[in-house]
């Protein structure tokens, strides 16, 4: 199938079409909680609990259970890839979620493919693609032969840049990987399909959400309930893929 490339370029990608920030309009980051202040808020936290419990790697399961309990983006024979998924909450959620580790007989099978550039401990039922970074066209590649033919029913990322503590330059990079993950998404999935990124409130959210939508039919902003009050992190979900257009 042959694109339309004025179709890929109506978002501005993470390789060109960003403005120099100039040293004198950076705004720097109030200073992060300390650590007794972080480790105190860790034990007071619901969730820190219910995903020990569990036995999920880390509280942010919850948010991907709530936006597809909400949603239903991820069923039973669903391929799915997880961007920036270390340390794995997202896709022992998914895995079951698809039913990838067959845990069901009587429910297709799907198949998860997680990627990130730290190492992933072994998910049963996932394919781990670990020391890979995401924007990298080899690990691309790579996940593209995992799919082995077959195109994406979800593409999810809860990936974020290493923080600066600029906050305009953080928002600039996880604004980048956000678009970086819409072009593998529209370029590697079926119709119909969806596509759920992270990023933080900021003054470029708003074309990110514009621009999801000339691809998917519904796009949601979505906080949800398991986000710490006081973070700015927001969800963007495009649902229904439109798909690209044959030259």
């Amino acid at each position: 199938m042959k694109i339309v490339i004025n179709q890929l370029r109506t978002f501005r990608t993470a390789a060109f079409n960003y403005k120099e920030i100039s040293p004198g309009k950076l705004k720097r980051k109030v200073k992060g909680v300390s650590s007794h202040e972080w480790l105190a808020r860790q034990n007071s936290d619901p969730y820190v609990e219910k995903a020990k419990m569990l036995n999920y790697r880390c509280r942010s399961a919850f948010k991907l259970i709530e936006i597809d309990d909400r949603f239903k983006i991820l069923r039973p024979g669903y391929h799915v890839v997880d961007c920036g998924a270390s340390p794995g909450s997202w896709t022992q959620v998914t895995v079951k979620r698809v039913n990838s580790d067959a845990s069901d007989k009587s429910l297709l099978q799907g198949k998860v493919i997680s990627v990130d550039r730290q190492l992933i401990y072994p998910i049963e039922g996932a394919t781990l693609i670990g020391n890979a970074d995401f924007t990298d066209p080899t690990s691309e590649q790579t996940i593209i032969k995992a799919l082995n033919g077959n195109k994406c029913d979800a593409v999810i990322s809860d990936m974020a840049p290493n923080a600066t503590g600029i906050r305009d330059l953080d928002n600039e990079n996880i604004i980048k990987l956000c678009y970086m993950v819409l072009k593998f998404a529209i370029t590697n999935s079926k119709v119909g399909a969806s596509v759920l990124m992270k990023l933080w409130q900021c003054g470029d959210s708003k074309k990110l959400e514009l621009d999801i939508g000339k691809f998917y039919e519904k796009v949601n902003v979505v906080k949800p309930k398991s986000s710490r009050s006081d973070s700015t992190e927001m969800f963007l979900l495009g649902r229904e893929f439109k798909g690209l257009k044959n030259s």
